[in-house]
């Protein structure tokens, strides 16, 4: 099968205006960060919904879109992630850590208690497809970690900019998101985002993000 081709098309800007947005945009997303503390505020379904048809416009290998997003809003189903994914964090931060990664961390406040997983209205469990399955057949799947890696920047932005905020959650091993959630055996989790509004009284880290001198090469 051929994919028809048709002309491209989106408005354009001039320098001057490029520039413009593209300011606007940093000092948007300037202002993200990972919130640990999240009110139970409800969210509406349609913004979740929105956010992710944004997601999924990113590109992927050979346009496979080897991904599935799981939308948790059901309490009990977020007190089972919860319950699970603390048992895995208590091991790690209790030895599976290394001293060093665990020095890192120190400054960050983080511990493996993670109760944002039941108070923030919406849990998004985001699963890599290292296969399809069409009519029993197995369909490889190209760039999947990239592609779902870009899918997922494209869905924190989106979630910053409805005026939400996240965390990138990634307890390890996370095997008991598929058991939970049932997932079929070609779909592996990648990553768990509990996206809400922030409680009234949360914090952050005073942290520094590099300077572009100090990320950037240009040739």
């Amino acid at each position: 099968m051929e994919y028809p081709f048709i002309p491209y098309s989106r408005e354009l800007v001039d320098g001057d205006e490029s520039l413009r947005r593209a300011i606007q945009y940093f000092n948007e997303m300037k202002t993200r960060r990972s919130v640990r503390e999240f009110s139970d505020k409800p969210v509406d379904r349609a913004v979740i919904e929105t956010i992710l048809k944004t997601a999924g416009t990113a590109p992927s290998g050979a346009n496979k879109q080897p991904w599935t997003f799981c939308v948790i809003g059901d309490p009990e189903l977020k007190r089972k992630i919860r319950i699970a994914a603390e048992e895995e964090e208590k091991v790690n931060y209790g030895g599976r850590m290394s001293d060093e990664w665990l020095r890192d961390l120190a400054p960050l406040g983080t511990d493996w208690q993670k109760p944002f997983l039941e108070i923030a209205p919406w849990l998004i469990v985001v699963f890599r497809k290292v296969y399809d399955l069409e009519g029993g057949e197995k369909r490889k799947n190209y760039y999947v970690q990239e592609s779902v890696g870009i899918a997922c920047g494209f869905l924190i932005s989106a979630i910053h900019h409805a005026g939400l905020v996240t965390l990138t959650h990634t307890p390890s091993p996370m095997n008991f998101l598929t058991d939970i959630l049932k997932r079929p055996e070609n779909e592996k989790p990648f990553l768990l985002l509990p996206v809400g509004y922030p409680a009234e009284n949360a914090v952050v880290p005073d942290i520094h993000r590099k300077e572009l001198k100090d990320t950037t090469r240009f040739y």
